[in-house]
């Protein structure tokens, strides 16, 4: 009965999207570590992409709102620091999505999302978050953010 429960708290966080990239959810960038039910009560861990990240009180309050919005008021969270998140807690999945979406994933190989070209230059440490660099392809021209790989 519990894993039924968790399992349906699970499903509605696929639907909750990333403030900063709204085609992934809280659950594809790999931010809900765990779930726990006790009593009817429900125990929500998230680890932040960093400790700064400005984006977690607009994580938290998407949260309640779906999970209000579904009947679910019987719920907290629980932030943890360690281990501290990393991009490989993000699915291939995940990464296809960004690509798609016009984000390079994170990986070791800078790849333009417009022409899948390798031939890109860094222009920028800082895109449009922190978590983002700013690049620009050289075969077909055009300026890209990229995930960064922490």
């Amino acid at each position: 009965m519990q894993n039924g429960k968790i399992n349906k708290i699970w499903k509605l966080l696929e639907t909750v999207p990333d403030p900063e990239i709204p085609v992934i959810s809280v659950i594809d960038l790999g931010v809900i570590r765990d779930i726990t039910v006790k009593n009817n009560y429900y125990k929500i861990t998230i680890t932040p992409t960093y400790s700064g990240c400005p984006a977690m009180k607009t994580i938290q309050d998407d949260i309640k709102t779906c999970l209000k919005k579904n009947n679910i008021n019987n719920f907290d969270f629980i932030i943890k620091y360690s281990p501290a998140w990393t991009t490989d807690w993000m699915s291939k999945r995940t990464k296809d999505k960004l690509l798609k979406y016009g984000i390079s994933p994170p990986s070791d190989i800078t790849i333009c999302p417009q022409c899948k070209s390798k031939n890109t230059k860094l222009v920028s440490e800082f895109g449009a978050t922190a978590c983002k660099a700013f690049y620009k392809c050289l075969d077909c021209l055009e300026p890209f953010e990229s995930f960064k790989c922490i």
